[in-house]
């Protein structure tokens, strides 16, 4: 799609997403019990230094190879129910979602050969020039691994969130608020919600993340309650992951500049909020415009005068163009929430540009994918060329740090972390363009690697059940495509065999990373890559394909070669 054009000349990219921080939602239960497989490892805190942004450190990137919802009534808010009495029961045409795959999620050290490169130790991504180019990923606090600490096959997730009739049918409209969730973990003794937490730090932790920025959606009840639980987690796992506050000013229901400052200074007590060299605290604000700089000021100057911290603001605008120059004065770096779809990168190099222009950071936002039911909305992520295309304008076009937009906000269908559709493919890739960003050179690719992406439906594809509201998509996105893609990562040339539906094919990928796309068909998809008349690499998309859908689901599933099941 050809970018609007401004009538200063310069290419304009779609304004950030509206996003909404509150949540809602079902999907249909899952009918066959998750099974539970436990990894063995064990990731010790490091005790590594923080080695913070230092001004002025700009890398020179090689080119890259290719290239308002309502609040939750679940137990975000409030205690689990018990299980739905609509469990096992006909859900009026609504049908079971693609059977659950995969290995449960503990956190452990990443199995040896999961990825086509070797990830750098912490303390190499940590240090130097490395350590100065920070990953953060943003954390949402009402879907943590686990609501209810039952088994995956009956908890909340489960008989709420991904069936359309849960919460007494509430969501039937929109067809339930997720098509996916967080990998299941099974149910733990003790303090489990510390358990959980303390598990997806070592989870961002291994792959190369140097922390979160954590959405405070409120300032008091559960979100409240699990924001200082994360807080306390990060640091009893590795003292150098850090946490990074950001107000989320869209749900947030305060006016009082003392009373939010009052609140930061309450988690900035913690050994893990984020901080400068020089002890500066980074306040970073989503949609910081929704308050003026003059507002700003006043809770800057209340955490130093009242609570003795000093600040480095580093606002997140939703509108970046209309605000930046009156926020300049006070801030230490700018941000954004940024598109959703490869079209609408164009923007991406200016904006960089301009926060440098004017001696500020820029983090870049860098994203999957966004699908949202409950907002009847979505953007074409392209299968990975969203992935790829955000990761490239951070690598070249010189971003200081990366958000990545998100962690785990499954009613925006846009979590890097490992999930039961996805596994851990978005996030490994991840890993790869995150080591380039850090250390400035592209890994070695050591392993032959597969990752398959493609939807469980077409684009156009109307819902057979009592989903009434469906998604179109945002204006700025990428037209919808119907698209399985191949993302290859060769030590050198080989064939790549495919089948979709029941279509087979071959083809000659290079060595490196190479991107193949083939029309999507009714059935599962597979590729596997044969060389020397032997398969050194396969992958299967297990969920199949289908013209009639009972809900509407248009987030793209993920597998990949480099891990089991």
């Amino acid at each position: 799609m050809t970018a609007d054009r401004r009538t200063d000349g310069r290419a304009h990219r779609p304004s950030s997403h509206r996003r909404r921080p509150r949540l809602r939602g079902t999907r249909v239960l899952l009918t066959l019990l998750l099974s539970v497989f436990l990894l063995v490892g064990v990731c010790a805190a490091s005790g590594i230094a923080w080695d913070p942004f230092a001004a002025g450190a700009d890398a020179t990137p090689a080119a890259a190879p290719g290239t308002a919802a309502p609040r939750p009534t679940g137990p975000a808010a409030a205690p689990a129910a018990t299980p739905s009495a609509r469990q096992g029961q006909d859900r009026g045409g609504d049908a079971a979602p693609p059977a659950p795959r995969g290995q449960a999620d503990t956190g452990g050290a990443r199995p040896a050969g999961a990825l086509p490169f070797d990830l750098p130790d912490p303390a190499v991504l940590r240090s130097g020039d490395a350590g100065r180019k920070l990953v953060f990923a943003h954390y949402f606090t009402p879907y943590p691994l686990s609501l209810d600490n039952a088994s995956a096959d009956a908890d909340y997730y489960t008989r709420n969130y991904l069936d359309p009739g849960g919460e007494s049918g509430k969501h039937q409209r929109y067809g339930g608020l997720l098509r996916d969730r967080p990998l299941p973990v099974p149910p733990k003794d003790g303090d489990w919600e510390d358990a959980n937490l303390r598990q997806e730090v070592r989870t961002a932790r291994g792959a190369g993340i140097d922390g979160f920025s954590l959405d405070l959606l409120s300032l008091s009840g559960k979100n409240w309650e699990r924001a200082g639980r994360l807080m306390s987690a990060a640091h009893s796992v590795d003292p150098a992951f850090k946490i990074m506050l950001m107000p989320d000013m869209t749900a947030l229901d305060t006016d009082d500049p003392a009373v939010l400052a009052g609140a930061v200074a309450t988690l900035a007590a913690s050994p893990a909020a984020h901080r400068l060299g020089d002890g500066r605290l980074v306040l970073s604000p989503f949609k910081a415009e929704q308050k003026d700089p003059a507002w700003w000021t006043r809770v800057i100057d209340t955490l130093r005068t009242r609570h003795g911290i000093r600040t480095a603001f580093v606002p997140l605008f939703l509108d970046l163009d209309a605000h930046s120059e009156a926020f300049a004065p006070i801030s230490y770096g700018f941000s954004e929430w940024g598109s959703r779809s490869y079209a609408g990168q164009d923007g991406a190099t200016a904006d960089v540009r301009r926060a440098h222009a004017v001696g500020r950071i820029w983090m870049q936002p860098v994203s999957v994918q966004d699908a949202r039911p409950n907002q009847g909305i979505y953007d074409e992520a392209g299968n990975t060329a969203t992935l790829r295309s955000t990761w490239t304008h951070a690598i070249d076009d010189g971003a200081d740090w990366v958000q990545l937009t998100t962690w785990n906000d499954y009613s925006e269908g846009s979590q890097f972390a490992p999930s039961l559709h996805n596994g851990y493919a978005y996030l490994d890739l991840t890993s790869y363009y995150l080591t380039r960003f850090k250390t400035g050179r592209w890994p070695d690719v050591v392993r032959d690697t597969l990752y398959l992406t493609g939807r469980t439906q077409f684009a156009d594809a109307g819902p057979t059940g009592a989903q009434s509201l469906v998604m179109s998509l945002r204006k700025g996105s990428a037209a919808a495509r119907d698209t399985v893609e191949v993302l290859s990562f060769l030590t050198r040339p080989g064939t790549v065999r495919t089948a979709v539906g029941r279509t087979t094919g071959e083809y000659g990928a290079p060595a490196g990373v190479h991107s193949e796309l083939l029309p999507l068909q009714p059935g599962t998809s597979s590729a596997r890559l044969v060389r020397d008349g032997k398969a050194t690499a396969e992958v299967e998309l297990p969920y199949p394909v289908d013209r009639k859908v009972p809900v509407q689901d248009l987030q793209y599933y993920a597998a990949t070669s480099g891990r089991a099941g």
